[in-house]
Protein backbone atom coordinates (compact mmCIF):
# COMPACT_ATOMS: atom_id res chain seq x y z
CA UNK A 1 0.00 0.00 0.00
CA UNK A 2 1.18 3.13 -1.14
CA UNK A 3 0.83 6.54 1.11
CA UNK A 4 0.19 10.22 -0.31
CA UNK A 5 0.83 12.38 2.52
CA UNK A 6 -0.43 15.45 2.76
CA UNK A 7 1.23 18.53 4.93
CA UNK A 8 -1.71 20.58 6.27
CA UNK A 9 -5.62 20.49 6.55
CA UNK A 10 -6.60 24.22 5.92
CA UNK A 11 -8.19 25.18 2.35
CA UNK A 12 -5.69 24.14 -0.08
CA UNK A 13 -5.04 20.59 2.20
CA UNK A 14 -8.61 19.57 2.87
CA UNK A 15 -9.50 20.74 -0.75
CA UNK A 16 -7.10 18.37 -2.41
CA UNK A 17 -7.56 15.36 -0.01
CA UNK A 18 -10.88 15.06 -1.67
CA UNK A 19 -9.69 15.74 -5.09
CA UNK A 20 -7.15 12.93 -4.29
CA UNK A 21 -9.65 10.69 -3.09
CA UNK A 22 -11.20 10.93 -6.54
CA UNK A 23 -8.36 10.43 -8.20
CA UNK A 24 -6.35 7.41 -6.08
CA UNK A 25 -7.48 4.31 -5.73
CA UNK A 26 -8.43 2.93 -2.07
CA UNK A 27 -6.45 -0.71 -2.37
CA UNK A 28 -3.63 0.66 -4.26
CA UNK A 29 -3.18 4.22 -2.12
CA UNK A 30 -3.98 5.11 1.65
CA UNK A 31 -4.25 9.36 2.36
CA UNK A 32 -2.73 10.91 5.35
CA UNK A 33 -3.17 14.33 6.49
CA UNK A 34 -1.29 15.95 8.96
CA UNK A 35 -1.95 18.89 10.79
CA UNK A 36 -1.55 20.82 14.69
CA UNK A 37 -5.23 20.87 15.62
CA UNK A 38 -8.99 20.05 14.78
CA UNK A 39 -9.77 23.78 14.12
CA UNK A 40 -10.25 24.86 10.61
CA UNK A 41 -10.75 28.03 10.69
CA UNK A 42 -12.72 30.11 8.04
CA UNK A 43 -10.36 32.86 7.24
CA UNK A 44 -12.34 35.45 5.32
CA UNK A 45 -14.47 36.13 7.71
CA UNK A 46 -11.91 37.18 10.54
CA UNK A 47 -12.13 40.77 8.40
CA UNK A 48 -15.58 40.91 9.68
CA UNK A 49 -14.93 40.13 13.02
CA UNK A 50 -13.77 43.50 14.64
CA UNK A 51 -17.40 45.54 13.24
CA UNK A 52 -19.67 43.09 14.80
CA UNK A 53 -20.50 41.32 11.42
CA UNK A 54 -19.34 37.65 12.20
CA UNK A 55 -18.85 35.83 15.30
CA UNK A 56 -15.96 34.51 16.04
CA UNK A 57 -17.17 30.71 16.89
CA UNK A 58 -19.17 30.56 13.74
CA UNK A 59 -15.89 31.08 11.93
CA UNK A 60 -14.37 27.82 13.23
CA UNK A 61 -15.51 23.90 12.76
CA UNK A 62 -14.03 20.55 12.57
CA UNK A 63 -10.85 19.18 10.53
CA UNK A 64 -11.46 15.88 10.46
CA UNK A 65 -15.33 15.84 9.69
CA UNK A 66 -14.13 18.20 6.55
CA UNK A 67 -12.16 15.42 5.04
CA UNK A 68 -13.04 12.56 3.10
CA UNK A 69 -13.52 9.56 5.42
CA UNK A 70 -11.25 7.07 3.62
CA UNK A 71 -8.55 10.01 5.24
CA UNK A 72 -6.63 9.31 8.03
CA UNK A 73 -5.84 12.74 10.25
CA UNK A 74 -3.02 12.73 12.55
CA UNK A 75 -3.18 15.71 14.64
CA UNK A 76 0.07 17.08 16.25
CA UNK A 77 2.76 19.09 15.27
CA UNK A 78 5.71 18.54 12.38
CA UNK A 79 9.02 18.40 14.22
CA UNK A 80 11.03 17.93 11.00
CA UNK A 81 10.77 16.80 6.98
CA UNK A 82 13.67 14.61 5.51
CA UNK A 83 12.70 14.67 1.93
CA UNK A 84 15.75 12.56 0.82
CA UNK A 85 14.30 9.40 2.89
CA UNK A 86 10.93 10.81 2.79
CA UNK A 87 10.07 11.03 6.55
CA UNK A 88 7.91 13.19 8.51
CA UNK A 89 8.65 13.39 12.27
CA UNK A 90 5.85 14.31 14.14
CA UNK A 91 6.15 16.37 17.72
CA UNK A 92 4.39 13.21 19.52
CA UNK A 93 7.25 11.11 18.10
CA UNK A 94 5.33 9.37 15.51
CA UNK A 95 7.39 9.07 11.96
CA UNK A 96 5.36 8.52 8.51
CA UNK A 97 7.18 8.09 5.56
CA UNK A 98 5.80 8.82 2.10
CA UNK A 99 5.89 7.99 -1.77
CA UNK A 100 4.01 11.10 -2.48
CA UNK A 101 4.09 14.75 -0.59
CA UNK A 102 1.55 17.36 -1.10
CA UNK A 103 2.92 20.44 0.95
CA UNK A 104 -0.06 22.54 2.18
CA UNK A 105 1.36 24.20 5.49
CA UNK A 106 -0.15 27.52 4.69
CA UNK A 107 1.25 30.96 6.04
CA UNK A 108 1.47 32.14 9.68
CA UNK A 109 2.10 35.71 11.44
CA UNK A 110 4.83 36.63 12.40
CA UNK A 111 4.21 39.86 14.44
CA UNK A 112 7.21 39.60 16.46
CA UNK A 113 9.97 39.84 14.05
CA UNK A 114 9.04 43.42 14.27
CA UNK A 115 10.90 45.20 17.27
CA UNK A 116 8.50 46.22 19.77
CA UNK A 117 4.93 45.29 17.78
CA UNK A 118 3.89 42.67 20.27
CA UNK A 119 5.34 44.67 23.24
CA UNK A 120 3.64 47.46 25.46
CA UNK A 121 -0.10 48.07 24.06
CA UNK A 122 -0.29 44.83 21.83
CA UNK A 123 -3.90 43.64 21.61
CA UNK A 124 -4.65 46.80 23.69
CA UNK A 125 -4.09 49.71 21.23
CA UNK A 126 -2.49 47.38 18.51
CA UNK A 127 -4.29 44.37 16.65
CA UNK A 128 -3.80 42.42 14.18
CA UNK A 129 -7.25 40.65 12.69
CA UNK A 130 -5.51 38.13 10.65
CA UNK A 131 -6.05 35.70 13.85
CA UNK A 132 -9.13 34.91 15.95
CA UNK A 133 -8.14 36.03 18.88
CA UNK A 134 -6.48 39.29 17.37
CA UNK A 135 -9.80 40.09 15.19
CA UNK A 136 -11.90 39.39 18.84
CA UNK A 137 -9.67 41.94 20.63
CA UNK A 138 -10.14 44.42 18.23
CA UNK A 139 -13.68 44.05 18.66
CA UNK A 140 -13.92 44.74 21.91
CA UNK A 141 -11.56 47.62 21.57
CA UNK A 142 -14.16 49.03 18.43
CA UNK A 143 -17.21 49.21 21.09
CA UNK A 144 -15.85 51.53 23.28
CA UNK A 145 -13.03 53.49 20.71
CA UNK A 146 -13.63 57.10 21.55
CA UNK A 147 -11.64 58.01 18.30
CA UNK A 148 -8.47 59.91 17.60
CA UNK A 149 -6.18 58.34 14.61
CA UNK A 150 -6.33 54.62 13.58
CA UNK A 151 -3.43 53.45 10.99
CA UNK A 152 -4.34 50.46 9.07
CA UNK A 153 -0.70 49.42 7.92
CA UNK A 154 0.98 45.75 6.80
CA UNK A 155 4.15 45.46 7.24
CA UNK A 156 5.46 43.90 4.02
CA UNK A 157 4.04 41.21 1.13
CA UNK A 158 3.58 38.44 0.77
CA UNK A 159 0.74 38.54 2.93
CA UNK A 160 -2.93 36.51 2.93
CA UNK A 161 -5.41 38.05 1.03
CA UNK A 162 -3.66 41.02 -0.23
CA UNK A 163 -6.88 43.36 -0.18
CA UNK A 164 -7.54 42.79 3.45
CA UNK A 165 -5.83 45.54 4.57
CA UNK A 166 -7.49 47.55 2.03
CA UNK A 167 -11.12 46.28 3.28
CA UNK A 168 -10.30 46.61 6.58
CA UNK A 169 -9.80 50.76 6.05
CA UNK A 170 -12.86 50.58 3.65
CA UNK A 171 -15.29 48.99 6.50
CA UNK A 172 -13.98 51.30 9.24
CA UNK A 173 -14.61 54.41 7.45
CA UNK A 174 -18.14 52.57 6.69
CA UNK A 175 -18.07 51.68 10.75
CA UNK A 176 -17.85 54.88 12.07
CA UNK A 177 -20.07 57.00 9.80
CA UNK A 178 -23.42 54.87 11.00
CA UNK A 179 -21.72 55.66 14.87
CA UNK A 180 -21.64 59.07 13.95
CA UNK A 181 -18.20 59.33 14.79
CA UNK A 182 -16.37 59.39 11.85
CA UNK A 183 -15.40 63.28 11.72
CA UNK A 184 -13.70 61.97 15.03
CA UNK A 185 -11.18 59.88 13.52
CA UNK A 186 -8.13 60.15 10.89
CA UNK A 187 -8.19 57.17 9.41
CA UNK A 188 -4.53 56.72 8.17
CA UNK A 189 -3.12 53.90 5.19
CA UNK A 190 -0.03 53.13 5.39
CA UNK A 191 1.91 50.78 3.24
CA UNK A 192 5.14 49.72 1.83
CA UNK A 193 3.96 49.59 -1.81
CA UNK A 194 3.89 52.77 -3.61
CA UNK A 195 -0.07 52.86 -4.08
CA UNK A 196 -2.80 51.19 -2.25
CA UNK A 197 -2.32 47.75 -4.40
CA UNK A 198 0.31 45.79 -6.61
CA UNK A 199 -1.44 46.37 -9.70
CA UNK A 200 -0.98 49.86 -11.99
CA UNK A 201 -4.76 49.97 -12.86
CA UNK A 202 -6.04 48.41 -9.86
CA UNK A 203 -3.95 50.72 -7.20
CA UNK A 204 -4.89 53.65 -8.98
CA UNK A 205 -8.95 52.88 -8.87
CA UNK A 206 -8.30 51.72 -5.19
CA UNK A 207 -6.29 54.93 -4.21
CA UNK A 208 -9.16 57.54 -5.61
CA UNK A 209 -11.53 55.50 -3.47
CA UNK A 210 -9.74 55.70 -0.41
CA UNK A 211 -9.25 59.41 -0.91
CA UNK A 212 -12.79 59.81 -2.03
CA UNK A 213 -13.64 58.87 1.22
CA UNK A 214 -11.37 60.97 3.60
CA UNK A 215 -8.82 58.04 3.88
CA UNK A 216 -5.11 59.41 3.82
CA UNK A 217 -2.16 57.34 2.41
CA UNK A 218 0.89 57.31 3.64
CA UNK A 219 3.26 55.00 0.78
CA UNK A 220 6.46 53.17 0.83
CA UNK A 221 6.37 52.84 4.28
CA UNK A 222 8.63 50.03 5.28
CA UNK A 223 7.51 49.16 9.15
CA UNK A 224 10.68 49.34 11.22
CA UNK A 225 9.74 49.40 14.59
CA UNK A 226 7.05 50.43 17.17
CA UNK A 227 7.15 52.20 20.31
CA UNK A 228 3.66 50.77 22.20
CA UNK A 229 4.42 52.87 25.14
CA UNK A 230 4.70 56.14 23.08
CA UNK A 231 2.14 54.70 20.35
CA UNK A 232 4.52 55.49 17.32
CA UNK A 233 5.40 53.85 14.39
CA UNK A 234 8.78 54.19 12.81
CA UNK A 235 9.97 53.51 8.89
CA UNK A 236 13.22 52.37 8.17
CA UNK A 237 13.84 56.06 6.11
CA UNK A 238 13.10 57.18 9.36
CA UNK A 239 9.75 58.53 9.10
CA UNK A 240 7.41 58.22 11.91
CA UNK A 241 3.80 57.71 12.43
CA UNK A 242 1.62 58.52 15.61
CA UNK A 243 -1.35 56.73 16.75
CA UNK A 244 -4.24 55.94 18.73
CA UNK A 245 -5.17 53.08 17.49
CA UNK A 246 -2.84 50.60 15.42
CA UNK A 247 -4.40 47.51 13.13
CA UNK A 248 -1.52 45.72 11.04
CA UNK A 249 -0.86 43.29 9.32
CA UNK A 250 2.06 41.69 10.37
CA UNK A 251 4.75 39.76 8.47
CA UNK A 252 4.29 36.44 6.75
CA UNK A 253 6.62 33.63 6.93
CA UNK A 254 5.87 29.68 5.85
CA UNK A 255 5.38 27.31 8.26
CA UNK A 256 8.16 26.58 11.31
CA UNK A 257 9.75 23.42 9.25
CA UNK A 258 10.31 25.40 6.61
CA UNK A 259 12.05 27.90 8.64
CA UNK A 260 15.83 28.20 8.89
CA UNK A 261 15.14 25.20 6.65
CA UNK A 262 17.24 23.68 2.82
CA UNK A 263 13.54 23.08 2.13
CA UNK A 264 11.99 26.57 3.12
CA UNK A 265 13.10 29.96 1.16
CA UNK A 266 14.48 32.95 3.88
CA UNK A 267 10.60 33.42 4.95
CA UNK A 268 10.36 29.58 5.47
CA UNK A 269 8.00 29.19 2.06
CA UNK A 270 8.91 26.22 -0.57
CA UNK A 271 10.74 26.85 -3.92
CA UNK A 272 7.59 25.74 -6.28
CA UNK A 273 7.97 25.60 -9.84
CA UNK A 274 4.85 28.72 -10.57
CA UNK A 275 3.38 26.71 -13.54
CA UNK A 276 3.43 22.99 -12.58
CA UNK A 277 3.21 23.53 -9.02
CA UNK A 278 5.96 20.61 -8.19
CA UNK A 279 8.52 21.25 -5.90
CA UNK A 280 11.97 23.04 -7.83
CA UNK A 281 14.17 20.57 -5.79
CA UNK A 282 12.00 17.55 -5.23
CA UNK A 283 10.58 15.21 -7.81
CA UNK A 284 8.16 13.37 -5.60
CA UNK A 285 6.57 16.97 -3.96
CA UNK A 286 3.99 18.99 -4.53
CA UNK A 287 3.24 21.91 -3.13
CA UNK A 288 0.00 24.00 -3.24
CA UNK A 289 -1.71 27.42 -1.84
CA UNK A 290 0.13 29.61 0.60
CA UNK A 291 2.90 27.11 0.81
CA UNK A 292 4.67 28.24 -2.24
CA UNK A 293 6.90 30.98 -3.11
CA UNK A 294 4.70 31.57 -6.47
CA UNK A 295 4.34 35.22 -7.63
CA UNK A 296 0.69 34.51 -6.91
CA UNK A 297 -1.83 35.87 -4.23
CA UNK A 298 -2.03 33.98 -0.99
CA UNK A 299 -5.66 33.36 -1.33
CA UNK A 300 -8.36 31.05 -1.17
CA UNK A 301 -9.41 31.68 -4.87
CA UNK A 302 -5.64 30.90 -5.56
CA UNK A 303 -5.73 27.83 -4.49
CA UNK A 304 -8.43 26.61 -5.65
CA UNK A 305 -7.28 27.19 -9.26
CA UNK A 306 -4.19 25.76 -8.37
CA UNK A 307 -5.84 22.47 -6.96
CA UNK A 308 -7.33 22.13 -10.37
CA UNK A 309 -4.01 22.25 -12.11
CA UNK A 310 -2.47 19.97 -9.28
CA UNK A 311 -4.18 16.85 -9.60
CA UNK A 312 -4.35 16.42 -12.98
CA UNK A 313 -0.51 16.92 -13.15
CA UNK A 314 -0.68 14.34 -9.91
CA UNK A 315 -2.34 11.79 -12.18
CA UNK A 316 0.34 12.61 -14.75
CA UNK A 317 3.31 11.79 -12.86
CA UNK A 318 1.86 8.63 -11.58
CA UNK A 319 1.24 8.03 -15.68
CA UNK A 320 4.76 8.90 -16.22
CA UNK A 321 3.78 11.41 -18.69
CA UNK A 322 5.27 14.67 -18.60
CA UNK A 323 3.75 17.31 -16.34
CA UNK A 324 1.71 20.08 -17.49
CA UNK A 325 2.62 23.99 -17.66
CA UNK A 326 -0.55 25.29 -16.97
CA UNK A 327 -1.17 27.39 -13.58
CA UNK A 328 -1.05 30.41 -15.15
CA UNK A 329 -1.49 32.97 -11.94
CA UNK A 330 -5.07 32.85 -11.68
CA UNK A 331 -6.28 34.85 -8.78
CA UNK A 332 -9.94 36.39 -8.25
CA UNK A 333 -11.03 38.57 -4.79
CA UNK A 334 -13.75 40.38 -3.86
CA UNK A 335 -13.48 43.79 -2.10
CA UNK A 336 -15.81 44.89 0.44
CA UNK A 337 -15.70 48.42 0.38
CA UNK A 338 -18.62 49.35 3.12
CA UNK A 339 -21.99 50.32 2.71
CA UNK A 340 -23.44 47.10 1.44
CA UNK A 341 -21.43 47.47 -1.38
CA UNK A 342 -17.90 45.70 -2.68
CA UNK A 343 -15.63 45.48 -5.81
CA UNK A 344 -14.17 42.08 -7.69
CA UNK A 345 -11.15 42.09 -8.95
CA UNK A 346 -9.58 38.77 -11.87
CA UNK A 347 -6.34 38.78 -12.62
CA UNK A 348 -3.12 36.25 -13.24
CA UNK A 349 0.40 36.62 -13.81
CA UNK A 350 0.76 38.55 -16.65
CA UNK A 351 -2.39 40.59 -16.63
CA UNK A 352 -3.36 43.39 -14.11
CA UNK A 353 -7.22 43.48 -13.16
CA UNK A 354 -9.59 44.91 -15.66
CA UNK A 355 -12.73 46.53 -15.78
CA UNK A 356 -15.85 44.60 -17.31
CA UNK A 357 -18.22 41.94 -16.11
CA UNK A 358 -17.90 38.57 -14.99
CA UNK A 359 -17.59 35.52 -15.17
CA UNK A 360 -20.08 36.13 -18.55
CA UNK A 361 -19.75 39.46 -20.63
CA UNK A 362 -22.80 42.29 -20.42
CA UNK A 363 -24.28 40.41 -17.74
CA UNK A 364 -21.99 39.23 -15.39
CA UNK A 365 -23.82 39.24 -12.74
CA UNK A 366 -20.49 40.65 -10.86
CA UNK A 367 -19.10 43.91 -11.63
CA UNK A 368 -15.21 44.15 -12.33
CA UNK A 369 -13.19 47.35 -10.66
CA UNK A 370 -16.72 48.90 -9.89
CA UNK A 371 -19.00 48.83 -6.72
CA UNK A 372 -22.21 47.16 -6.39
CA UNK A 373 -24.27 45.36 -4.36
CA UNK A 374 -24.52 42.05 -6.23
CA UNK A 375 -20.73 42.31 -5.55
CA UNK A 376 -21.45 41.86 -1.78
CA UNK A 377 -23.88 39.38 -1.76
CA UNK A 378 -21.12 37.42 -3.73
CA UNK A 379 -18.78 37.94 -0.85
CA UNK A 380 -21.24 36.73 1.73
CA UNK A 381 -22.12 33.73 -0.71
CA UNK A 382 -18.61 32.80 -1.16
CA UNK A 383 -18.90 31.21 2.69
CA UNK A 384 -20.99 28.54 1.84
CA UNK A 385 -19.49 28.13 -1.07
CA UNK A 386 -16.43 27.76 0.75
CA UNK A 387 -18.54 24.90 3.02
CA UNK A 388 -20.18 23.31 0.80
CA UNK A 389 -18.45 23.44 -2.39
CA UNK A 390 -14.43 24.80 -2.39
CA UNK A 391 -12.75 22.49 0.57
CA UNK A 392 -14.93 19.48 -0.51
CA UNK A 393 -12.92 19.34 -4.08
CA UNK A 394 -16.50 20.59 -5.84
CA UNK A 395 -16.61 21.63 -9.21
CA UNK A 396 -17.17 25.41 -9.17
CA UNK A 397 -18.49 27.22 -12.57
CA UNK A 398 -15.04 28.89 -12.87
CA UNK A 399 -12.07 28.01 -15.18
CA UNK A 400 -8.56 27.70 -13.49
CA UNK A 401 -6.98 29.87 -16.47
CA UNK A 402 -8.08 33.76 -16.49
CA UNK A 403 -10.40 35.00 -18.88
CA UNK A 404 -10.41 37.36 -20.59
CA UNK A 405 -14.02 37.25 -21.91
CA UNK A 406 -15.96 40.16 -20.56
CA UNK A 407 -13.26 42.00 -19.65
CA UNK A 408 -12.30 45.80 -20.95
CA UNK A 409 -8.65 46.42 -21.80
Amino acid sequence: MKTFLILGAGTAGTMMAHKLDALLSPEEWRIVVVDQDDRHLYQPGLLFVPFGMARPEDLVRSRSRNLPPRAELRLSAIESIDPEARIVRLSDGEELTWDLLLIATGTRILPEETPGLTGEGWHKDAFDFYSLEGATALRDRLASWAGGTLVVNFVDVPIKCPVAPLEFAFLADAFFRERGMRDAVRLVYATPLEGAFTKPRASAALGQMLGDRGIEVVSEFGLASVDGGARRMTAFDGRTLDYDLLVTIPLHGGAHPFQNSTMGDALGFIPTDKRTLRSRDHEHIFVIGDATDVPASKAGSVAHFQGDVLVENIRRHLAGLPLLADFDGHANCFIESGDGKALLIDFNYETEPLPGKFPLPVVGPFDLLAESHVNHWGKLAFEWIYWNILIRGGEMPIEHRMSLMGKRA
